[in-house]
Formats: structure tokens, C-alpha cells, sequence
């Protein structure tokens, strides 16, 4: 921890001591560049001395503060997660950060974080702190762990496994807006830095004139190229360091998920939070027959990713296996059985209804649809009102401009058309489980949304004044998790309240 704390609070003040470094250059004494250094790094030990925690029967504690003192404290039944994780450096010194999900969002300065503990004493951690869950009590462990292996991790490490990363997905990573998200932030900093004044002075920009469009196009289209490879190149190389060697464990009462290259991560979630779970396809990984799974849990991160960018038949084998393998919401965790043996019962049953990621929906009609094209005509219309406003205005627009509007009426004709296709709901009643909502939506980024019954906490019908024309209705599920309400849009409104009645019987005040 001594060397942790002052390397990572040098690095989070970089800017300020490269500023540092260059006045002292410029000042002709370099070492007073030295003293700012220092004092951060200083600043980074005194951490040591001054950070504690502690866990007692009801609560675990955290103090820490160096001219401000201050305690965090946090209901040990209120923990829904614990998050292991551990960088290169963490990792080269054997010690790891384990930070304590509360299931309440917190500022940054508010998280409940114990940085560089031992990694020996991680499993033992949180054994305790998730003790309440049910996933350390007295089981079976499997006997062929290795000997090095403690009991909470070997615990930890049992259950059912229902997805694994393979590295031929790898190639789903270009398909995402992640690269992207890498590269505009350097070419940005660089922009702001002169890189363009640079590129734009230089002896090649120079001498290009009118004479030479062939070697500008050529040009273009060669930093094109570049900039696709790099975005590309990027998103892999994220997709890599982030997810590399994923494995997602079902033990009947917790979800626990590792991964990660360079930096490591582990996260186990307590299933009794669980409610439901979403498959994202946006439109090039669905073009590519791919998707990504999201847990749908109370107090967690609403957008909490099980799978990444997979193929879409692995994401459906994986939400399937977690609905067969996890146990019934409505048991008891203190009457729960083994992990082994839940993970048997549970698999014994067939999944509610059929599967959820492949059960076809139910259509809209065509008041929807024809809803859909009348939104997608707008900008069309806009488009075409202004093109003929300037050409009565004495402008004098190319022939081939007009050819524009054709082809963008063209493309929200097949927006409009896939936004219908992508709509759609489905009520599964349970047999042996709870009964299930299930309403996809979207069509650049496409959700289907999988939401048991017991979370739903209060339901709303609304109609717009365009939706009361058209005799259609978006009925909105309000439950405590995830993105706290989920839509079925523009629904026939006299199905309404059949919908509500089915998934929550009485829902409506009446039997």
C-alpha cells in the first residue's frame, strides 16, 4: 500500500506536475520541479496511516480522511455485491481493491472502497461480508479444487457455469461504438494541442491545388481507411483488456463473474436482487447475428453486463441457463439447500413457458405501424420544404440534389419498417416460476426486455395526443430494478388493461 497510494495519486495529478516540470525547466532550476512530486506522493503515504476499516456483527466500517476525518458505514444485510478488482500494479504486489455495493447510487467520493488489501485475505472477506446471502454456509465443495485453493474461494468458484468467453468474439468488438469512444477523446486532445494546424502546414497540404483532386480524393480516403483501422483496432483492444477470460458461476444464490486482462475483476451479485434480464442488439451486431445480456437487478447497475458482444445464440443459451439454475425468487435464502443440489432441482425443471430469448412476440398492428412511417415521413417532408423553399427563393440547386430527398426517404421508409418489426410484447404465464413480461423495442439500438412479475411494483398507462388519434397506448412496468420502468410502446388500447390483468392479476383493483 505504500507504494500503491503514491503511484496512483502521482498519476492522478500528472497534468498539474508535467506543468510543474516545465516551469522548473524554464526557470533553470529543476529541482524545484521535485517538490510538487513529493508532496503528492507524500500526500499518497499518509493515506496509510490514516485508513482503517472494521466489521462487527450489524455493520462494516471504513475510516479515512487526512484533515477531514470521516466514516462510511454500511448495514452488513444492506450489501447486495462485492467487487474485486485489481490492476497491473495491484496485481504485481498481490493485492487487490474490494469494494461493497450497497444497492444505493453513490458519488464518487461515497463508495465504499477497501483499496490494496492482500489478496489472501479477499476470499475470507467475502465470505463474511456475503455470509447473509447463504452462498458460504455448510455445503458440498468440490474436492478436485486445488490444494492451494481456501473454501470461500473453492465456494465461490462452484455452481453451475453458464457462460464462458471464447476469443473468436473478438471480432463482434468492431461492431460497437467502443473504439470510437477510445479514439475521439486522443484525436480531440491532439486537435486541441495544434496536431491540425501541424498537418495543415506542412509541405503535402501545401503544395495541393486545384490540379491535384485526384491525390486530395486518394487522401481522404486514406485517412479514412486509417481512422476505420484505428477505431477498429481499438474497440478490440478494449474488448480484450476488459473481457478477456470471462466466466459467468451460478450457484442457486449468487451470480459470480470474472475477467479481465490486465486489470482484473470479480463481482458476485446476490440472485435474490435478481428480476429480469435485457438482450441489447444494436443494429450491426444484430446484422451480425450477435447481442449482449444485461442483468435486470434491484440496487445494481442498470445496465450490469453478463455477456459482451457474443454471438446471439450464446447469449440465449446463457440467459436460459441462468432462469433453469437459479433458484425460485419466492424461497427463502435461509431454507435454501446446497448450491449443488439447488443447481440440480432447478435444472430438473423446464424454463417457464419456453425460452425467453427466442419466444416470438406479439405484434402491434397496423395502427402501430402505420404510426411508425407517419414519424419517419416528418424529416422527409422537412427536407424537401427546404430544398424547394431555396430553389424559389432564387437559388439554383444541381439537378442531382434532388435525387437526396429520394434516397433519405428511401432509408426512414426501412428505419421505419425494422422500428415496427423490432416491436412487440409477450406474457408467458408460470408454472413452476413467476410469470413473465417480455417487450422488445428500437431499432438503431434494440432492447427485448425479460422482467419477472413479483418486480413489477405499479404500472401507468399513457397516450399522447397523436396516440389518442390513433387509438394506441404505451403502458409503462415500474419496478425497483434496472432502468426502473420498462415500455410497451404503442399498444392497442383496448389491450391495455388485458396486459396489466395478465401479468399482475388484480393489478387493476379487481378480480
Amino acid at each position: 500500500m505504500l507504494l500503491v497510494y503514491p503511484v496512483n495519486e502521482i498519476m492522478k495529478y500528472i497534468p498539474v506536475l508535467l506543468g510543474s516540470i516545465i516551469v522548473g525547466t524554464t526557470s533553470g532550476n529543476p529541482l524545484w520541479s521535485l517538490i510538487p512530486v513529493a508532496l503528492v506522493a507524500a500526500f499518497g503515504i499518509a493515506r496509510w496511516f490514516t485508513t482503517s476499516y472494521r466489521i462487527d456483527a450489524d455493520h462494516v466500517q471504513l475510516r479515512s480522511g487526512i484533515v477531514a476525518r470521516r466514516t462510511l458505514s454500511v448495514p452488513r444485510p444492506r450489501i447486495r455485491s462485492v467487487d474485486v478488482e485489481a490492476d497491473l500494479l495491484h496485481r504485481i504486489l498481490g493485492l487487490a481493491v474490494l469494494a461493497i455495493g450497497t444497492g444505493k447510487q453513490t458519488d464518487k467520493g461515497e463508495e465504499f472502497k477497501l483499496d490494496a488489501l492482500d489478496t489472501s485475505q479477499i476470499p475470507a472477506l467475502r465470505a463474511e461480508l456475503l455470509s447473509h446471502t447463504g452462498q458460504y454456509g455448510p455445503g458440498p465443495v468440490d474436492e478436485a479444487a486445488p490444494p492451494h485453493v481456501s473454501r470461500p474461494d473453492a465456494l465461490a468458484e462452484s455452481g453451475v457455469e453458464i457462460g464462458h468467453w471464447r476469443a473468436g468474439w473478438v471480432r463482434y468488438a468492431p461492431l460497437s461504438l467502443t473504439g470510437l469512444a477510445v479514439v475521439a477523446p486522443i484525436a480531440g486532445l491532439g486537435a486541441q494541442y495544434g496536431v491540425i494546424d501541424v498537418l495543415s502546414k506542412s509541405a503535402v497540404v501545401q503544395h495541393l491545388d486545384d490540379d491535384t483532386a485526384a491525390i486530395v480524393a486518394i487522401t481522404v480516403a486514406g485517412l479514412t481507411i486509417l481512422t476505420l483501422a484505428l477505431v477498429n483496432l481499438a474497440a478490440c483492444a478494449q474488448y480484450l483488456a476488459t473481457w478477456f477470460g470471462l466466466r459467468v458461476l451460478d450457484n442457486g444464490t449468487t451470480l459470480h463473474l470474472r475477467h479481465g486482462l490486465f486489470t482484473t475483476r470479480q463481482i458476485t451479485l446476490d440472485l435474490a436482487r435478481f428480476r429480469g434480464a435485457t438482450l441489447n442488439e444494436p443494429l450491426l451486431l444484430r446484422a451480425a447475428r450477435a447481442a449482449q445480456l444485461e442483468m435486470i437487478m434491484t440496487g445494481e447497475n442498470p445496465r450490469q453486463k453478463i455477456l459482451p458482444q457474443a454471438p446471439r445464440v450464446a447469449v440465449e443459451r446463457t440467459l436460459d441457463e441462468l432462469l433453469r439454475s437459479r433458484r425460485s425468487p419466492r424461497a427463502d435464502a435461509s431454507s435454501a439447500p446446497s448450491s449443488a443440489a439447488a443447481a440440480a432441482a432447478a435444472a430438473a425443471q423446464p424454463i417457464t413457458g419456453s425460452a425467453l430469448g427466442t419466444v416470438d412476440l406479439r405484434e402491434h398492428g397496423p395502427a402501430a405501424r402505420r404510426r411508425r412511417y407517419t414519424r419517419a415521413a416528418w424529416p422527409v417532408g422537412i427536407v424537401v420544404v427546404a430544398m424547394a423553399g431555396f430553389a424559389l427563393a432564387g437559388g439554383d440547386p444541381p439537378p442531382w440534389t434532388w435525387t437526396f430527398p429520394v434516397v433519405f426517404a428511401v432509408v426512414m421508409a426501412l428505419i421505419a419498417e425494422d422500428r415496427y418489426r423490432g416491436l412487440g410484447h409477450r406474457v408467458l404465464p408460470g408454472t413452476t416460476g413467476p410469470t413473465w413480461l417480455i417487450t422488445r423495442r428500437g431499432s438503431l439500438d434494440r432492447n427485448r426486455d425479460c422482467l419477472e412479475a413479483p418486480g413489477i411494483i405499479g404500472w401507468t398507462v399513457r397516450q399522447t395526443f397523436w396516440q389518442r388519434r390513433a387509438g394506441l397506448a404505451t403502458v409503462v412496468a415500474a419496478t425497483a430494478a434496472g432502468k426502473k420502468s420498462y415500455l410497451v410502446v404503442d399498444i392497442p388500447i383496448d389491450q391495455a388493461a388485458a396486459l396489466i390483468e395478465e401479468v399482475t392479476p388484480g393489478g387493476l383493483g379487481r378480480r
